[in-house]
């Protein structure tokens, strides 16, 4: 048997139930359905900043920003 699970709603989260709910689920599955939902897309994005992580960043340019932001800078004063 599942756990049951008591949530406040606001009015917010009352529209939010009527849009999920329109198409004639109770609102127990809309509220199952969103959560599912919610984790999945958490799950992708975790997995999409874990791709570009291992990206590999290219061979340096030989431009070296950090001096030149310095030398500009001792070019203002």
């Amino acid at each position: 048997m599942a756990d049951t699970i008591t949530i406040r709603t606001d009015a917010e989260t009352e529209h939010a139930l009527d849009v999920l709910t329109q198409g004639g689920d109770s609102r127990s599955a809309a509220i199952r359905h969103a959560v599912l939902e919610a984790a999945l897309r958490k799950e992708r994005a975790a997995a999409m900043r874990r791709a570009v992580l291992r990206m590999p960043l290219g061979e340096p340019d030989g431009v070296d920003v950090a001096a030149e932001i310095s030398r500009a800078r001792e070019d203002e004063r």
